[in-house]
C-alpha cells in the first residue's frame, strides 16, 4: 500500500468505526422508541386476533409501545406484507400475519403480475397460533352437516356463494380445497379480511365461510353460526364434535390457518435474539394464554429455527395447492 492509499484508509476508519459503534450502541438500547406490529387485514380477523393480546404483552416485557397497525388492502394481506417487507430493518416495523404470505407471490406470478414481496425478505420470530379452518355457515341455513351441503351445491352448481379474506387467501385456498375434492362448484365472493368477510356472511350477504375458530367461536356460542366441518387432520377442543373432512371421505383436505410474527431477513441478529426471548415471555404469560384460550384458539407457539421449518414445509403444500387452483379471476 503506497502513502496516498494508507492516508487515504486512515481517514475512512474513524468514520466506519463511528458507524459501527452508533449501530452497535442503538442495538443494544433497543427498543428506544414506539414498535408498530403491522396487522395486514382489518379488524376482526384471525391475524389482528393474534395480535393484540400479543402486542399488549409485548409492549410489558420491551418496555415500549407496540402499536397494532391494520394496514389492509389487496388480495389476502398482500399490501402490508409488503409494508413489512420494505420498512427499515431496525427492529420497529414487525409483521403478524397469515399463513397466506408465501401463497400470495406465487398467485402473483400466476397472473404475470409484478411481485409485491418476497418471502425471503423476511425473517420469522415466532408462531403465535395455528388453528385448522372450518367450514361455517348461519344457523338458520337448511345445511345440518358437510354431507347436506355437498347434496345441495351438487344440485345448484355455482348458486351458493362463499366470502373469503381476498383471492389466494388462506380462506379462499382453504374452500377451493374443499370443493376440489368434493367435486362441487360454489361462487366465491372475496372480501378486503376475514372480519369483512364474516360480516357478510352474519348479515346474509354470502351463504358460507371458510375460517378460525377464534373468529368464529363468539358467534357459534352466540347461535348465530353453524359449523359443518374441520380441514385440520384432527378434531380440535373448541369445536369437539365437528368432524374433519378427512373423516368425511375429503382426504385431500387439509388446511391451517396460523399467524405468526416476522422482521425483515437482514434485522440485526443481537435485535432479533432480543425479539425471540421477549416472544419466548410473552407466550408463556397467563394473559396471553388467557386471551387465546377464551377464543377458542389455543397457543401454538414455535421459537424462530422451528417455525422456519414450519413455514417453509406449510409453504410449499400452499403453494402446490395454488397451483392446482389455477387462476382464479
Amino acid at each position: 500500500m503506497n502513502r496516498r492509499e494508507l492516508l487515504k484508509a486512515a481517514a475512512v476508519l474513524p468514520l466506519a468505526q463511528a458507524a459501527c459503534s452508533q449501530s452497535t450502541f442503538a442495538q443494544a438500547l433497543y427498543p428506544s422508541r414506539n414498535i408498530t406490529m403491522i396487522v395486514p387485514f382489518p379488524a376482526g380477523g384471525q391475524a389482528d386476533l393474534a395480535a393484540r393480546p400479543v402486542a399488549m404483552a409485548l409492549e410489558r416485557v420491551l418496555g415500549k409501545p407496540v402499536i397494532v397497525d391494520n394496514r389492509a388492502g389487496g388480495g389476502g394481506g398482500s399490501v402490508g406484507n409488503a409494508a413489512a417487507a420494505r420498512a427499515e430493518p431496525d427492529g420497529y416495523t414487525l409483521l403478524m400475519t397469515l399463513s397466506s404470505l408465501a401463497v400470495l407471490p406465487e398467485a402473483d406470478r400466476l397472473f404475470d403480475r409484478p411481485v409485491a414481496y418476497e418471502v425471503a425478505q423476511f425473517m420469522p420470530i415466532a408462531r403465535v397460533l395455528a388453528d385448522p379452518t372450518l367450514l361455517a355457515v348461519p344457523a338458520s341455513a337448511p345445511w345440518k352437516t358437510a354431507q347436506e351441503f355437498v347434496e345441495d351445491a351438487r344440485k345448484r352448481p355455482g348458486q351458493i356463494t362463499y366470502g373469503s379474506s381476498g383471492p389466494y387467501g388462506t380462506l379462499h385456498v382453504a374452500m377451493e380445497m374443499f370443493t376440489n375434492s368434493a367435486g362441487i362448484k360454489l361462487m366465491h365472493v372475496p372480501f378486503r379480511g376475514a372480519g369483512p368477510a364474516l360480516t357478510a356472511l352474519l348479515s346474509g350477504t354470502v351463504q358460507a365461510i371458510a375460517a378460525a375458530p377464534g373468529t368464529l367461536k363468539p358467534q357459534v356460542d352466540d347461535g348465530k353460526l353453524r359449523v359443518l366441518g374441520n380441514c385440520g387432520a384432527q378434531r380440535i377442543a373448541s369445536f369437539p364434535d365437528v368432524p374433519t373432512f378427512q373423516e368425511l371421505g375429503y382426504k385431500d383436505v387439509e388446511m391451517y390457518i396460523w399467524a405468526g410474527l416476522f422482521a425483515q431477513s437482514s434485522l440485526p441478529a443481537p435485535i432479533a435474539t432480543r425479539l425471540r426471548e421477549a416472544m419466548a415471555q410473552v407466550m408463556s404469560s397467563p394473559e396471553v394464554l388467557k386471551a387465546f384460550e377464551t377464543s377458542g384458539s389455543l397457543v401454538a407457539y414455535q421459537d424462530a429455527p422451528a417455525f422456519s421449518a414450519f413455514v417453509a414445509t406449510d409453504s410449499a403444500r400452499l403453494i402446490a395447492a395454488v397451483k392446482k387452483i389455477g387462476r382464479v379471476e
